[in-house]
């Protein structure tokens, strides 16, 4: 029996993506961070009801939080609670992870950027990244180098 082959990247179902922190900023470093979440907002996200664009990590008294995330309630959310799509969301860091993290945000002008919101052995993942600002000329010569690769590739799959 063939082995399956591993996917590059976090391995798990992606719930939502932030295109634009990959079109507005250079990812240094990514890191992999737990949330801390409600049980509505679990049951949401399984139904796919969540979103990165407008958001942003905050680092406050040496915890790393997620601002700006909407997770949209389903509408059979009980009645007993007052569900928030807009709250703040504590991420699960290791130590190590978050003195690296303040070190770069405080003394090099990083800034941390949500990536991708997705799912790892039942569990939802958001991966981070350690990213600086893209300038206008960065962000022309970035969507320059994707139209010659993409083009590039169709050549190569027609000359074959």
């Amino acid at each position: 029996m063939a082995k399956r082959k591993k996917k590059k990247g976090h391995g798990g179902t992606t719930i939502a993506l932030n295109k634009a922190a990959r079109h507005n900023y250079f990812i240094e470093t990514t890191f992999e961070a737990g949330l801390v979440l409600e049980g509505w907002e679990v049951k949401s996200l399984r139904e796919g009801r969540g979103q990165l664009k407008e958001s942003h990590v905050q680092l406050y008294k040496g915890e790393a939080w997620l601002f700006g995330a909407h997770i949209s309630p389903l509408l059979s959310a009980s009645t007993h609670i007052d569900p928030n799509p807009l709250r703040k969301r504590k991420l699960l860091l290791h130590t190590h992870e978050l003195s690296r993290l303040i070190g770069a945000t405080e003394r090099k002008g990083y800034t941390i950027a949500a990536l991708a919101l997705y799912w790892k052995k039942n569990r939802i993942k958001l991966e981070i990244g350690l990213a600086k600002g893209k300038q206008q000329h960065d962000k022309r010569a970035s969507a320059k180098e994707q139209d010659w690769n993409r083009e590039k590739q169709r050549v190569m799959k027609n000359s074959y």
